[in-house]
């Protein structure tokens, strides 16, 4: 069980962007489709939940969408980028939260509120996989300035030392 649960560190930057271009791409999906043709595909909204749920448990272990990315499309793309992991775990919750946030509200039926959190998702994902600007990422570094998480969670965020430029 050990080697299941878990989170990468470093992470290939360019198989996190690769994820969250599946992600938008999902989320673009589930809302034209919802719009569209019925607020039924709103449902889907649930299996966005459970692939970022499986990724912050397990990395791309379990997540059909991060197998994709490590294992298919990363590798094609080039040398990685090596990023610091903790960052984009933290990232990935957010997205979890989000999104378990748009299922509690496709169940109460407030449908405009899951489009508005879809929405959100749509750009937090096309801002990570198109511009490789990540919004937790940032976050996780206000948090870690503020002292709510610890310097020892991530060394390479905390010390600007242990970074090292990589080749794009």
């Amino acid at each position: 069980m050990a080697k299941v649960l878990g989170f990468p560190n470093p992470v290939n930057e360019k198989a996190a962007r690769t994820v969250a271009a599946g992600v938008l791409a999902l989320t673009v999906a589930t809302i034209l489709l919802a719009a569209l043709v019925s607020t039924a595909w709103l449902w889907f909204t649930a299996v966005l939940a459970a692939g970022f749920v499986a990724r912050v448990l397990t990395g791309p272990t379990l997540s059909p969408l991060g197998q994709l990315a490590t294992r298919v499309v990363a590798p094609r793309l080039g040398t990685p980028k090596l990023v610091a992991g903790p960052p984009k775990r933290f990232a990935q919750a957010m997205g979890a939260t989000m999104t378990i946030l748009a299922v509690v509200l496709q169940v109460f039926g407030e449908h405009t509120a899951v489009f508005v959190v879809l929405g959100l998702v749509v750009i937090a994902s096309g801002l990570e996989s198109i511009f490789a600007y990540c919004i937790g990422c940032r976050v996780f570094a206000g948090l870690m300035r503020l002292g709510l998480v610890p310097a020892e969670t991530c060394a390479a965020c905390a010390d600007i030392s242990l970074r090292h430029p990589q080749p794009a």
